[in-house]
């Protein structure tokens, strides 16, 4: 998303994995392609692309999807306990500010943490790029803390490759792809709702590095 509020595909990359070293060559690319700076970087919990993100861009908050660690939690937690689970969960996520989350985490850990001690230490252990959008108001917390943009574009990528049996190369479905980014980016016409807004908050938070740009 730029500075104008709308948003935008920077790339398209093909890899048969998605460790560190593939996303330190994307971020690369992206850099050498004129992307001066990231302000929050909004990304699931894919193994290495936060290191990544802050070897190329060290200035740049790094905010894990919520949405995606709540699934990825839910596998290891019994059916008949998730209802409960995610109704204890929500406290966590949804509190006014980072100080009562971790307050509210700190219960979850005492009501779950023996029965499901993986789901506790996950929580634990990533809190740092968790947590980050607690320091924001309510504009910019609803544009972060999920990657909801960026599932709605690989939405659309689904709609396009699921009718072919398949691609006799990697171009061929780069071509696809690429075709369907143009189609979508029509209606890419206006900004994020309140962006006026959002934009001054984030003047404040970034205020150098936002008024070089406008």
């Amino acid at each position: 998303m730029d500075l104008n509020g709308k948003k935008d595909v920077l790339g398209l990359y093909i890899s048969e994995s998605e460790g560190a070293a593939f996303w330190l060559s994307v971020l690369t690319d992206l850099k050498n392609r004129g992307i001066e700076d990231i302000l929050i970087a909004a990304i699931d919990g894919l193994k290495g692309f936060p290191e990544a993100i802050k070897s190329i861009f060290p200035k740049t908050e790094v905010q894990l999807c919520v949405i995606h660690q709540i699934r990825n939690s839910l596998k290891y937690v019994a059916s008949k306990n998730q209802k409960e689970f995610i109704q204890d969960l929500k406290p966590v996520y949804k509190a006014i500010n980072k100080e009562t989350a971790e307050l509210e985490l700190l219960k979850l850990e005492e009501k779950w943490g023996k029965k499901y001690p993986v789901v506790i230490k996950s929580w634990k252990d990533k809190w740092d790029n968790l947590s980050a959008y607690f320091k924001y108001p309510h504009e910019i917390r609803r544009i972060i803390y999920t990657t909801n943009i960026i599932e709605s574009v690989h939405r659309q990528f689904r709609k396009l490759t699921k009718t072919k049996g398949a691609f006799p190369n990697e171009n061929s479905l780069l071509k696809l792809l690429y075709l369907g980014i143009q189609n979508a980016k029509k209606k890419w016409t206006m900004p994020v709702q309140n962006w006026g807004l959002t934009l001054s908050q984030l003047s404040i938070f970034f205020p150098d590095r936002i008024e070089k740009y406008l």
